[in-house]
């Protein structure tokens, strides 16, 4: 059986073979069966064992163990079981080698090392399996397979050195160094048994999990997996394969581990930032640094990050190296005969030899690639981690400097809340993104460097100009960088004016519709989104240019570098040469474009850290000892006591268990032992608000203990600044604020110290939380029912709170933006009257609550609940007929102290005081007697309501907003939400191109099949000339046609240099045409956005949440403006280079086809899977950042109270817990991000295997073997940014989406059915009114609000409209406007019937006072007359009449004086004045007055009524009352009641109606 002969373990072809007669270890091939005999051993042994267990191995152990659990030594056995497996291969491939030049098979060669192979592999699963399942008994077997391979290994190595073989021979090397593996892995082995004491000792040691994962709520694995799991993110798969099913969600993605939290970097970082504190203490002008404290506390990590990126930057080399060397393998086929040694069963290679084997190359490059690609991951994984960890740890030092900065540094502009958010938002990331970074700073220039040396050595000279084309174009690119973020820059500063100006547009967007406004405002924001489009033309001209720079430097590099060589050396590079170089020119342009980003973000930081390190060292507030006691001591021992507690970290009220040493139990019984009477004592005091001058001066007060102190005074006299400097906010120039101690011997001092020295404080600006009605109130105390109960119903809250969609658990938006002011102020004093602390400040409580609910207040609240409690009351008010029940007054004036005493004191004292104050008692007292019920309240009610249900009347538009919406979803079976989540949103994207017009969009993709055609075939091209000059027959090219060789060589660089010239051209307008493109989408979409939104009907702004319709202004418009583009042009580009290396390697080599198969479909899944588990972790990303900057912001608003409070505390513990939840969003998103990288890496390292040994097994002309190589390299650096964009992409246009969905919305109908010119230029002149069967509702779906209601109203009347609330006034005076849909019946003024106007001149001819007065920002001129079509005088004069005059005059600039947004810079009873004064300066013949003094104090109510009877005599005024009293003397009443009219005559005669309605609104005051 001679077939059977011919493949024989020690071959055929040598009779010595068998023969042992030199003893057993002389014989060779005997030696590599003995080593084949402790593989099989361990075959034999493991494998039952793992079958078995695999059967039966319960779940519930593997989620336990397998991702902690792990024994001693267990990253260097994978890192050593690795190596082993990779000399395994170099040994298997030197047997194979050395085989073939054999003339039969030698099995002895290849078979061992085979089995080797298959047993080490064997060795780490069967490790991991035993790992997982801690049973470390079995790891017996592999310390016995270690003893055995070591030892014949050992053996062999013995019988090498007798034979002296030579160092340089391959064989011996591998021999040698496995000998060393096996030696240190038996090692590692006998260090677990060591440890681990499972075998030889008596008691084997215990394990316990990390603390993290004792808690199980941690789902971030990545510290705690094995190594292999590490690198490649396989723990992520079950997370991102789960997101198909259900969507990922905090509770899928759970807590931080411990070492990543925000507390723990925070003390890391702020113990290495007080270390640089103490060494500049001494040196006053030097500040601490805070790059030293982050070197400090990050510095390792991001030296390990820097660690991994060198080696993948080596690794990264291997790849240009084995392309020349396999295409040389091909020109130099003549083989070289290898020397033989001894007998002939020992053929020896040199591993230069080995080297030159094409196969052993491709395996090579292939292993190289994995291993560079994993590196590289690594470094980027480390990198960010570090990076999030930085800043989490600088949120946290950025807020515990707010809770002490001063009030007066807000207050006076040094550090604008804009400022601090800025800190929070922009400049921690720019630290962050710095860290990502900032290994690249010190791995480039190294990457650079190398690549210079290796083209060098391998074109010489000419090397050099292609390397010095891309080094001089460098400078370029940064110029480009340093433009681009100028350009953004500026961009950011027009986008946020527009923001303020549509912000301000959308608050009043009332008032401009009834004023007939909005295009005047409209103009202003298109004016400064014409100013932001062009310097976003300036972004994207630089943003284009350098697209274009990156992909036009290679090739000129290429051009420059062939063509000098060509002519210096005479002859064309070989294509060996060729392609490495050109491999080499695309590793080194990566780094050059990146550089320049780099160095800016470098810049960036140093830029962020001064702004941080001005911060941080900015005025805080004066340590008050007096009133904190120890208590800062006891704050710093329980933070630190949380960090110690990760089972209580996450709970509902986690500070709760943890702070019991620094919060008193809810009801301390503060009875007082009378050393002295008074609770405060402020002696000889002078104040400032920092700026030096004493806002407050010679302050001697006393504020008694249990009793209630009112302090009055006209406005601006100083009330609320003395408030706020016994809570020690302001800086005290001069003398003191004394509290009055407990009585040191009072047992439950510990207990009653901090509830003692807190103050529960109600601003006069009231502050709400981003939470529930019920966490406001409680605001961290434990929940009480019954005391809940009394204080809800003492500030008349139940009837709010049962108005709201889910009662007192409804979320109250930023700064309380569904509820009005009273409501707000209700909440803050609601807060105030909860808490549990001996002193309460109330700053001017009743501004903003009407007479009942005042009066409620005072009796509930404040003269019972609070007198009940015994508790020290301090009181700021306006409303003096409440003087009777303080026990003590402080009277004040101009910022000293008046009068200070009893009633009684100053009514003997000081009698002129007390008969003003009488007087002015009086006038109120009146309007008590004829005052009604709450119907302020009931208005606020009513808004409310409309706010807070807009669901029915809106049901149309929601369908179309917001995604999709996942409730409709929900119903619906899996598969079709799976759909959804899946499919990339097609219809959009045409929408978003085609806005950009077609045109641009033709352009686009022609430029861009062309650019991607030319840089093929200069390729190609390259290819053809340099393979030219091998004599091999080949195709023939135009230029290889006769004639000499001088010719054909001047001809293929002619077409070569047109080509590039071409390529670069091309570069050049693609990248303009995207940018252009997107530039004219967006412009295109805020257009139409804007005029959509503004021409909305008001039902709209009232049914739509404010901050939903900004969101589309700001964060959707700046995706459109900034994002798409870019990540479109990325994809398109991305894609079509892997479609072109795609195509050029199925030609160079068809077999290519058959792998792509596979490799398509995995590639599939894998984008299919990331995209839908990327878009889930970004919305998480993006959802839980917006809280945390919330926060943030809320904190440096409400700052007094928080400290008054003294909730420093809880509000650092909230903080860190939103950052830990952003942070982990953050992180997760980043480790998807690399679970997606690490696998398309490898899928492209298996493109480049299979092209590679395809086009060697075929063997085609070297040329377009290499072109195939090239191509199938730079498909590995693209098929991640395929997906990557892809996935991008679908996100950003859920912006295009959402701003769609606007566009869709019906406009108000503004063309009337009469021409301009048949209205006449003065109408309406006399002011008459007839109101026809008139018929209105808000909607066509809702029910009329108003029917059949008919009425006359003379010219110059003065006609009252009244009605309980609901009954329809404010439609009334919505519908002259038609603001509101009239269905039925008309309006005709002047003989005009209204529903004929156009719109704005029916608006622009009417005046209308509404009940929140609006401002808004600009001047005041601006503010009377947006049109500009008066004169100073009817200014003057309009102000005169509002009496305003005086004020406006003192103000710097007069007419042209400041009004800040809002109008905030003026007290609510001004800004009324103010729109007194804009309705009078539009000489309209009918004003309307809806509630106008709904929200105003007494004496500017009176001033109102006077200027309506005089300045408006003839004019006819509409007053629609919320109090009766106010129309008493009206010429004409009207009485709604339902939508009907019941009632209209003059009042006198309705009041002749005993049982009439008037009447009875009359009598109850309503």
């Amino acid at each position: 059986m001679p077939e059977a002969m011919e493949i024989a373990f020690c071959g055929t072809d040598n009779s010595s073979a068998y023969d042992i007669s030199g003893g057993f270890l002389r014989n060779v091939c005997f030696l590599d069966a003995l080593n084949l005999v402790p593989h099989v051993f361990l075959l034999f042994i493991t494998f039952p064992i793992l079958f078995i267990g695999w059967g039966t191995q319960s779940s519930k152990v593997q989620i336990h163990h397998n991702t902690w659990l792990h024994f001693p030594g267990h990253n260097l056995r994978w890192i050593l079981t690795f190596t082993l497996l990779f000399v395994h291969v170099c040994e298997i491939g030197e047997g194979i080698v050395s085989d073939t030049h054999l003339q039969s098979r030698h099995l002895h060669l290849f078979l061992p090392a085979i089995m080797g192979f298959v047993a080490a592999t064997t060795s780490i699963v069967y490790y991991h399996n035993i790992e997982t399942s801690n049973f470390p008994k079995l790891l017996l077997a592999l310390f016995l397979y270690w003893v055995m391979a070591f030892v014949t290994k050992t053996i062999k190595l013995v019988r090498y050195c007798q034979d002296a073989v030579p160092l340089a021979q391959l064989r011996f090397c591998i021999t040698v160094i496995m000998v060393v593996l096996y030696g240190l892995l038996m090692a590692v082995e006998i260090n677990v048994i060591r440890i681990r004491r499972y075998v030889f000792f008596n008691n084997p040691q215990k394990v316990k999990p990390p603390e993290d994962l004792q808690d199980l709520g941690v789902r971030f694995l990545q510290p705690f997996v094995n190594l292999v799991s590490k690198a490649t993110y396989w723990w992520m798969n079950t997370l991102i394969i789960s997101a198909h099913k259900k969507p990922i969600d905090l509770k899928a993605i759970g807590k931080l581990p411990i070492a990543m939290r925000a507390l723990t970097n925070y003390v890391s970082l702020k113990d290495a930032y007080e270390e640089q504190k103490k060494k500049v203490a001494d040196q006053p002008n030097r500040i601490p640094s805070i790059w030293l404290a982050m070197y400090r506390a990050f510095g390792r990590p991001i030296l390990l990050s820097s660690m991994f990126r060198y080696l993948a930057d080596l690794l990264g080399f291997a790849g240009p190296l084995c392309i020349s060397g396999i295409v040389d393998s091909f020109n130099n086929s003549e083989r070289n005969t290898t020397r033989l040694l001894n007998d002939s069963t020992q053929p020896y290679l040199t591993s230069h030899d080995f080297l030159k084997t094409a196969y052993v190359l491709a395996i090579l490059l292939f292993l190289a690639l994995i291993l560079q690609r994993t590196f590289l991951q690594a470094s980027y994984y480390v990198a960010i981690e570090t990076g999030i960890n930085l800043r989490g740890a600088l949120l946290a030092m950025i807020y515990n400097k707010i809770l002490r900065l001063s009030t007066s540094n807000l207050s006076m502009g040094e550090m604008t809340l804009g400022q601090i958010n800025n800190l929070v938002a922009i400049e921690t990331n720019q630290l962050m993104w710095f860290l990502f970074l900032c290994p690249n700073l010190w791995a480039m220039p190294v990457q650079i460097i190398m690549g210079v040396i290796l083209l060098y050595h391998l074109l010489g000279k000419s090397a050099l100009v292609g390397a010095a084309v891309i080094v001089l174009l460098a400078p370029i690119q940064y110029f480009i960088a340093t433009k681009l973020a100028e350009a953004q820059k500026s961009t950011l500063d027009y986008s946020t004016e527009r923001l303020k100006k549509t912000n301000e547009i959308l608050k009043g967007i009332k008032l401009l519709k009834l004023y007939a406004w909005e295009h005047i405002f409209c103009r202003s924001v298109e004016d400064t989104r014409m100013k932001e489009l062009t310097s976003l033309k300036t972004f994207a001209l630089y943003t284009s240019l350098s697209i274009f720079m990156n992909a036009a430097i290679p090739i000129a590099a290429v051009l420059a570098t062939f063509v000098t060589h060509t002519y210096t050396e005479e002859k064309p590079p070989s294509p060996a040469q060729a392609f490495a170089s050109l491999s080499l020119f695309h590793i080194l342009v990566t780094p050059l474009f990146l550089l320049s980003t780099v160095v800016r973000f470098a810049v960036k930081a140093v830029i962020s850290v001064q702004k941080l390190n001005e911060f941080l060292i900015s005025d805080e507030i004066g340590d008050d000892s007096w009133r904190n006691g120890d208590s800062s001591l006891m704050y710093e021992s329980c933070k630190k006591h949380t960090g110690l507690h990760p089972k209580a970290i996450n709970r509902k009220h986690p500070i709760r268990q943890q702070l019991d040493g620094c919060e008193p139990t809810l009801r301390v019984p503060i009875r007082h032992i009378d050393i002295d009477d008074y609770a405060i004592k402020v002696t000889n005091g002078y104040f400032s608000w920092g700026s030096g001058l004493a806002t407050l001066s010679n302050i001697n007060i006393r504020i008694p203990t249990g009793q209630m102190t009112m302090i009055v005074g006209q406005v601006g006299c100083g009330k609320s600044s003395l408030l706020l400097a016994i809570l020690g906010e302001m800086q005290s120039l001069d003398g003191k604020v004394h509290w009055s101690r407990v009585n040191e011997t009072d047992s439950s001092f510990e207990a009653s110290r901090r509830s003692r020295y807190a103050v529960a404080y109600a601003a006069q600006k009231p502050w709400l939380l981003n939470a529930t009605v019920e966490e406001n109130i409680t605001f961290g105390s434990p929940f009480n029912k019954q005391r809940y109960k009394a204080v809800t119903d003492a500030c008349s809250l139940q009837p709010d709170i049962d108005l709201l969609p889910f009662g007192d658990q409804t979320e109250i938006g930023e700064r309380g933006i569904n509820l009005s002011g009273g409501q707000r102020q209700r909440i803050c004093v609601a807060r105030a009257l909860y808490q549990n602390t001996s002193l309460v400040f109330l700053d001017d409580p009743f501004s903003a609550l009407d007479i009942h609910l005042s009066d409620h207040l005072m009796q509930e609240g404040i003269l019972k609940f609070l007198k009940d409690d015994k508790r020290t009351l301090v009181l700021v008010t306006h409303k003096l007929q409440y003087l009777p029940h303080a026990d003590w007054i402080i009277a004040m004036k101009d910022g000293t102290v008046l009068r200070e005493g009893t009633l009684k004191d100053i009514q003997n004292n000081d009698v002129e005081l007390y008969e003003h104050w009488k007087t002015l008692m009086n006038r109120q007292d009146q309007e008590l007697e004829k005052d009604m019920e709450a119907d302020q309240t009931t208005l606020e009610r009513k808004t409310l309501r409309r706010a807070m249900y807009p669901r029915e009347s809106k049901a149309q538009l929601e369908d179309e907003d917001e995604e999709e919406e996942e409730e409709e979803e929900e119903d619906d079976s899996m598969s079709t939400v799976m759909r959804l989540r899946t499919k990339m949103p097609w219809k959009t994207c045409w929408r978003y191109l085609t806005s950009g017009g077609f045109l641009l969009l033709l352009m686009m993709i022609i430029s861009k099949l062309l650019k991607h055609s030319v840089i093929v075939a200069i390729d190609y091209w390259l290819a053809q000339w340099t393979s030219r000059n091998q004599n091999q027959t080949q195709t023939q090219t135009f230029c290889s046609v006769d004639g000499s060789i001088e010719d054909s060589k001047n001809c293929y660089i002619a077409v070569f240099s047109a080509l590039s010239a071409a390529g670069i051209v091309l570069c050049l307008v693609t990248s303009l045409s995207v940018e252009w493109m997107g530039l004219m989408a967006a412009k295109n979409l805020h257009h139409n956005l804007l005029n959509k939104i503004i021409l909305g009907p008001i039902r709209f702004f009232d049914t739509t949440p404010l901050g939903l319709i900004l969101n589309r202004f700001s964060a959707d418009t700046n995706i459109i403006d900034q994002h798409i583009p870019p990540t479109l042009e990325s994809l398109t580009r991305s894609t079509l280079l892997c479609l072109s290396a795609i195509g050029m390697i199925s030609y160079a080599t068809p077999f290519f086809l058959l792998a792509l198969m596979p490799i398509g479909i995995a590639f599939y899944f894998i984008q299919k899977y990331f995209r839908v588990a990327s878009k889930d972790l970004q919305e998480l990303d993006d959802s839980t950042q917006l809280p945390l900057l919330c926060h943030f912001s809320e904190t440096a608003e409400g700052l007094t109270t928080i400290r008054a409070f003294r909730h420093e505390a809880r509000f650092k513990q909230r903080m860190l817990e939103l950052t830990d939840t952003n942070n982990i969003a953050y992180l997760f998103l980043s480790a998807a991000n690399r679970w997606l990288e690490v696998r398309t890496d490898y899928l492209g390292a298996f493109i480049v295997l299979t092209a590679a040994v395809a086009s060697i097994a075929e063997g085609p002309t070297s040329g377009l073997m290499g072109l195939g190589l090239l191509y199938a390299l730079t498909i590995t650096n693209y098929l991640n940014w395929v997906v990557r964009n892809l996935a991008d992409l679908e996100v950003q246009m859920g912006a295009v989406k959402k701003v769609n969905s606007f566009l869709n919305m019906e406009s108000e109908n503004y063309e009337g059915t009469m021409e301009l010119s048949q209205v006449p230029k003065d109408w309406p002149q006399e002011g008459e009114i007839k109101i026809d069967n008139l018929c209105v509702r808000y909607e066509n779906n809702l029910k009329p609000v108003l029917k059949h209601v008919k009425a006359y109203i003379k010219p110059g009347q003065k006609v009252g409209i009244c009605g309980r609330t609901g009954s329809g006034k404010s439609s009334l005076s919505l519908a002259f406007f038609r603001m509101v849909d009239i269905f039925d019946g008309k309006i005709v003024i002047d003989g005009i019937d209204i529903s004929k106007l156009p719109l704005h001149t029916l608006r622009s001819r009417l005046s209308i006072i509404l009940q929140d007065p609006v401002l808004f920002s600009g001047s005041i001129r601006f503010n009377l007359d947006p049109e500009c079509k008066c004169t100073d005088d009817t200014l003057w004069e309009a102000l005169e009449i509002a009496q305003l005059k005086n004020m406006v005059k003192s103000l710097p600039g007069g007419l042209d004086a400041v009004v800040t947004e809002g109008g905030e810079n003026f007290s609510v009873g001004q800004r009324q004045l103010f729109c007194l004064a804009r309705a009078f300066v539009r000489r309209s013949s009918i004003l309307i007055m809806d509630e106008a003094t709904a929200s105003i104090d007494m004496a500017t109510e009176n001033i109102l009524q006077k200027v309506v009877m005089t300045a408006f005599a003839e004019r006819t005024v509409v007053i629609i009352a919320h109090r009766v009293s106010q129309i008493l003397d009206a010429d004409l009443v009207l009485v709604l009641s339902d939508g009907d009219l019941v009632e209209c005559d003059s009042a006198a005669q309705l009041l002749l109606k005993k049982d009439g309605l008037f009447t009875t609104l009359v009598k109850t005051n309503k």
